[in-house]
């Protein structure tokens, strides 16, 4: 099962100082247009660097519609037993609504 945040939780868990870790697993060029803060972590590359993906606290990846953050976390969960990241729904397309 992953764990969802709508935009506006994130916004107001970030507004709250509440500490979390960004993870964008857009491409390259989707980052430069357009990020929210987030540590770039591309999905065809997120298997490779999870020892870079902490396994305690909030950990949100996002992307354009939350489909390839889904993915992600589904790979990450099944391989590597995570149990802390959630998944921006909607993604970058609902933050900016």
């Amino acid at each position: 099962m992953i764990t969802q945040l709508s935009p506006g939780e994130l916004r107001d868990l970030l507004g709250m100082g509440e500490k979390i870790l960004l993870i964008d697993v857009r491409e390259d060029e989707e980052h430069e247009a357009f990020n929210i803060g987030g540590m770039l972590l591309p999905l065809g590359e997120i298997m490779q660097m999870a020892d870079a993906i902490p396994r305690t606290g909030k950990v949100v990846l996002y992307c354009k519609r939350g489909i390839r953050s889904a993915i992600a976390i589904q790979r990450l969960q099944e391989k590597f037993d995570f149990t802390n990241l959630i998944n921006l729904r909607g993604g970058l397309e609902e933050w900016k609504k």
